[in-house]
């Protein structure tokens, strides 16, 4: 048992247009560009929704409302000695801000088919881009209420 393992918890959201493309983010990550959802680690202070709404921001400038959870993925960095724990929510934007800046490392976001997104498979940052997407896609949806956001002792 390794004491200081701690798990990465981040967040992700999935949103898709009329015309069937997915809301996804350009990055450069250790000097090669990837495609990723909007996403990113939970921070202290705030729920997991709250933490979905601010990355999404953050990395697109579009603003997010969560509707509800696809799924929690577990994933080992092949080459790295990190654990991630994604959880990913489905939801929808609104109009982008296009005088937000946008975090560092981040090229832009972009919207695109499950097809191109497939077509660019080099460049996924994990293959849990395509996995939430697919899970979404296949109809999996669970209620927001599932997560519970409980008070510390004596906050009550």
């Amino acid at each position: 048992m390794n004491p200081s393992w701690s798990p990465h918890v981040t967040v992700a959201a999935i949103a898709e247009d009329e015309a069937g493309r997915f809301l996804l983010v350009e990055e450069i990550v250790d000097g090669r560009r990837c495609l990723n959802q909007p996403a990113g680690h939970w921070d202290p202070g705030e729920t997991l929704l709250q933490a979905v709404v601010r990355e999404t921001l953050e990395e697109t400038g579009y603003a997010f409302q969560p509707i509800c959870l696809v799924g929690i993925y577990h994933w080992e960095h092949p080459h790295k000695d990190l654990t991630y724990l994604r959880f990913s929510f489905a939801g929808k934007v609104g109009p982008r801000d296009e005088s937000r800046p946008l975090d560092h490392g981040i090229v832009g976001p972009l919207w695109l088919s499950r097809e191109e997104l497939e077509a660019r498979r080099d460049q996924w940052r994990s293959d849990m881009v395509s996995r939430c997407i697919a899970d979404y896609c296949a109809g999996q949806r669970y209620p927001l209420e599932l997560l519970h956001c409980l008070p510390a002792p004596g906050d009550a």
